[in-house]
């Protein structure tokens, strides 16, 4: 076998890694106490791993709003249901400050689609689905880089739920923290590799 890092995985191969998911704090914010909690944690990071989550359409010209959103720290993952208008601002801070990397993956969908909920200028943003492809990967979604790069599977059985819920289920709050989580940890094996400054 090479010495070359693995550029791309079989579904076959991925589906033998262990599975891994989020095990840390989840502040679910909700409350005045829990947004502060996550100005103080999310303000004074690096690094954050960044995702949004949206109710799924199934009809024709369908379509919604990104229902959460979810960020990462060393610390926690803070999940922000956009329902209440007092996380935009504290989000709007965060996307637009220049002191923290927001990494994710397929951000521009992302961010795009979450303006159409709040204004907010984007600052320091990396994509990690565009880093592999710059460097040689043949795949570039979540599922895929966490296994060739951090070396495990992560579970999309969620992802089609309502998140628009008024009370997300357990296994919503579990697969929207691990998307966060994974994104922070792909951002910082592509960093101690090179693969972004």
């Amino acid at each position: 076998m090479s010495e070359d890092p693995l550029r791309e995985i079989s579904r076959e191969a991925l589906n033998e890694l262990p599975v891994r998911c989020y095990e840390g704090a989840v502040n679910f914010v909700a409350s005045p106490a829990q947004l502060h909690a996550a100005r103080l944690d999310v303000l004074n990071e690096r690094v954050i791993g960044f995702d949004t989550e949206t109710r799924p359409a199934f009809r024709k010209g369908e379509s919604y709003l990104p229902s959460i959103a979810q960020v990462a720290t060393a610390e926690a993952v803070h999940i922000f249901p956009l329902r209440h208008p007092d996380t935009h601002r504290l989000l709007a801070e965060l996307l637009a400050s220049a002191d923290i990397v927001k990494a994710g993956v397929a951000l521009a969908n992302d961010l795009r689609t979450l303006k159409q909920r709040f204004d907010f200028s984007e600052r320091r943003v990396v994509d990690l689905g565009v880093v592999p492809k710059r460097n040689g990967y043949a795949q570039s979604g979540v599922r895929n880089l966490a296994g060739l790069a951090l070396g495990f599977r992560i579970v999309k059985g969620a992802k089609t739920t309502n998140w628009a819920a008024a009370q997300l289920s357990p296994a919503q709050i579990a697969y929207a923290a691990t998307d966060a989580w994974v994104c922070r940890e792909l951002f910082l094996r592509f960093e101690s590799s090179g693969l972004v400054n």
